[in-house]
């Protein structure tokens, strides 16, 4: 076996941390370096397995040298590994992990960045636990005033959301979106998330909260006079009117048109559900509100 087999470096750097009779204290210096070494010379074999444990020791030597950074950037690549291997819980792990490590440091960006890489690579195979890796990512740049940085990240988890036909939390997703563009001054990005909602909403046939979601979004000077707050006023209309041909002629126009694509996709379908039904509901409560109000 070469000196350089990487399964001979990683027995090397093993003996320099094990405790002996003639070895009183561990050399994390020398065995770090080793396993470093290892675990690249074992990616470029491809033996991804062998390489992921190769990581984690040398994560956990530079943690033992007290270098949180470096220990995490290992960890973001035991996680790679894993993903080669589809050890999903394992990819979640290390990216929790290296996301922990990476806080140690006080640096909020890269440790919200390994959690949406986590994110990332479990979206098909684990999305709920996707999800929560997303929502943790943006927690942290917004406990350090990041919001900026977290709209593509509350995108990403919306798009998962609606995968799953999970629309009232792409909804609310949507809105924590409006809210942190809000605190950016992203005005553009507010204002199409507001009418992503009522979109959504209506697309999983729940007008009522279309209906709601539009006026208290309206109690917001910039949405209120925005061309999405005119065209979802419309929309909500030819629902009421039940008026199926402006519904799809409004789902066709340029303001939808300029949403993102995972609520363009769910626009194009509408009207879904049954409208007439809808429009017959909404007369019935007109005129039960009228018999009410008749004082004669």
């Amino acid at each position: 076996m070469a000196p350089s087999d990487p399964h001979n470096l990683i027995t090397k750097a093993d003996n320099l941390t094990t405790l002996s009779l003639t070895r009183w204290s561990a050399d994390w210096r020398s065995a770090t370096l080793l396993y470093e070494q290892a675990a690249n010379g074992f990616r470029l074999a491809k033996d991804y397995d062998s390489a992921k444990t190769a990581f984690e020791k040398a994560s956990k030597g530079q943690e033992m040298l007290s270098s949180p950074w470096e220990a995490a950037k290992h960890m973001e690549s035991a996680g790679a590994m894993s993903k080669e291997l589809s050890k999903w819980r394992e990819v979640k792990d290390f990216y929790q992990r290296a996301s922990e490590l990476y806080i140690e440091c006080g640096r909020s960006q890269p440790a919200s960045d390994s959690l949406a890489k986590g994110a990332r690579a479990l979206e098909a195979a684990m999305p709920e636990e996707a999800i929560q890796l997303y929502a943790n990512a943006c927690t942290i740049l917004e406990d350090d005033g990041g919001e900026q940085m977290v709209i593509d990240l509350y995108r990403a988890a919306t798009c998962v959301y609606i995968k799953l036909e999970k629309y009232t939390d792409a909804a609310s997703f949507l809105l924590k979106l409006g809210l942190a563009s809000d605190k950016c001054n992203a005005t553009n990005s507010q204002c199409k998330a507001y009418l992503g909602a009522i979109i959504v909403y209506l697309y999983a046939h729940d007008f009522k909260q279309a209906e709601k979601c539009y006026n208290d979004c309206s109690q917001i000077d910039v949405f209120l006079r925005s061309d999405e707050s005119r065209c979802a006023s419309k929309l909500l209309a030819a629902y009421t009117d039940g008026d199926i041909e402006e519904i799809k002629k409004i789902a066709q126009s340029s303001t939808i048109s300029n949403l993102d694509h995972m609520v363009i996709r769910l626009a194009r379908k509408l009207p879904t559900g049954d409208v007439n039904a809808l429009k017959a509901n909404t007369a019935n409560e007109e005129e039960k509100l009228l018999d009410e109000n008749d004082l004669t």
